[in-house]
């Protein structure tokens, strides 16, 4: 065969690759639909920073995948299931979104999961935290990404435990993420020989905190833990120094602390408490390259949510890449067969469950001394390894791996 029969052989050839990729995009499009909280309560952990983060993503895959542009809508669910739902309808059965991405809520992301498994979309959910959502709420349809409450418990509650913290007084969000922290928690500090003497919910959100923390001081309870978010969290913290909690001597377990959360208070306010997380900005080169380039778009270090809707974003963009299609559980199926290296992770895995697990870190906010900057806010106590973070297998209630 000559060299011009080979070209033109190889560009029919290409051109028919690119022509069947598209044929199976559905509109020649992959629409990314971010849905989160943009203006309350988690606006600082995820909203408009996570949105810069997606728009990262899509523009590092230069705009187009399998021949087909890529487009993003947005809209901001004010943490309600039923705006979020309302949304997601319409999203999927009028504007042909391909992906749900963002769900911060863990109310909103079991909502949109119903959604999206009678109208076989996909759902990635990155910042909720409830773990029910890969167990008994766990559909063919939704992938969970960056964190849930099962590793939250494993490595702050057992740490503190361990600490000689034994008997707990649990501060709770009521709703779905709330419960599911509290529930986590419990588990893991009975587990170590601790205690929970008293659990107390509140409104999800809450302004005031003074009436819940002088309960918590008269339980008496060697450990107050909050097991909240956003600013119910940093209200929490602030109301807490105001009324000398940790002073009398009771210990503050914050149960989830965003970096964004520890920038609020200030290491003069946040020093020496442990938190667990799945990512931090400062842990090597390539989290500090991607960082610096999110910090130039939006003047803020990233959370570990902002980080995990990027790499979330490639991976999916990957997935569709190498099938040349959108199909939700083409996509799903490739993302599960493909494992996860890059600024966010090394070796992360997607189960079947649909819970993405990897490596998860005990840190502890640095006090004013060690602290060398703005955003220098964490020490990493330990690496808590992806198996031992997350809930086993053995232990899951999803029908995708029980078959029930």
């Amino acid at each position: 065969m000559t060299i011009m029969k080979k070209l033109l052989t190889s560009a029919i050839a290409s051109t028919l690759m690119v022509a069947g990729a598209q044929a199976d995009i559905s509109g020649d499009t992959v629409k990314i639909g971010y849905l989160a909280d943009m203006s309350g309560t988690y606006r600082d952990l995820a909203g408009p920073n996570g949105l810069i983060a997606l728009e990262m993503a899509v523009a590092d895959f230069g705009g187009t995948v399998a021949g087909s542009k890529i487009e993003i809508v947005s809209s901001d669910d004010r943490n309600s299931p039923d705006v979020a739902s309302a949304t997601v309808r319409r999203w999927v059965e009028n504007e042909d979104v391909d992906l749900v991405a963002g769900l911060v809520a863990s109310s909103v992301s079991i909502a949109v999961s119903d959604i999206l498994e009678e109208k076989d979309k996909l759902g990635i959910v990155s910042g909720s935290a409830a773990s029910s959502i890969t167990n008994e709420h766990c559909t063919p349809n939704h992938i969970h990404y960056v964190y849930d409450t099962y590793p939250l418990a494993n490595g702050t509650a057992s740490a503190v435990v361990k600490e000689g913290g034994k008997t707990w007084f649990i501060l709770t969000a009521d709703y779905a993420f709330g419960h599911a922290l509290e529930g986590d928690v419990t588990r893991v500090v009975e587990a170590n020989g601790g205690e929970v003497i008293q659990t107390l919910r509140h409104p999800f959100p809450t302004p005031d905190f003074s009436s819940f923390i002088l309960q918590a001081q008269g339980s008496g309870a060697d450990v107050v833990a909050l097991a909240n978010a956003g600013a119910d969290t940093t209200n929490a913290i602030n109301t807490a120094g105001e009324f000398g909690l940790t002073q009398s001597g009771q210990t503050l377990a914050a149960l989830l602390l965003f970096l964004a959360d520890v920038h609020a208070l200030g290491v003069e306010a946040a020093q020496g408490i442990q938190l667990t997380t799945g990512w931090y900005w400062d842990m090597n080169d390539e989290t500090r390259a991607w960082s610096d380039r999110f910090m130039e778009k939006t003047g803020v270090r990233p959370t570990m949510i902002h980080a995990g809707v990027y790499s979330s974003t490639i991976q999916y963009l990957n997935a569709i890449k190498a099938t040349g299609s959108d199909d939700a559980q083409t996509v799903r199926k490739q993302m599960m067969a493909t494992p996860i290296n890059d600024m966010f992770t090394s070796n992360g895995r997607i189960r079947e469950d649909g819970r993405m697990v990897h490596d998860m870190y005990l840190a502890e906010v640095k006090t004013p001394e060690e602290s060398k900057g703005e955003w220098d806010l964490y020490k990493i106590l330990r690496t808590i390894p992806a198996d031992e973070a997350y809930r086993p297998l053995s232990e899951s209630k999803c029908p995708l791996v029980t078959g029930k």
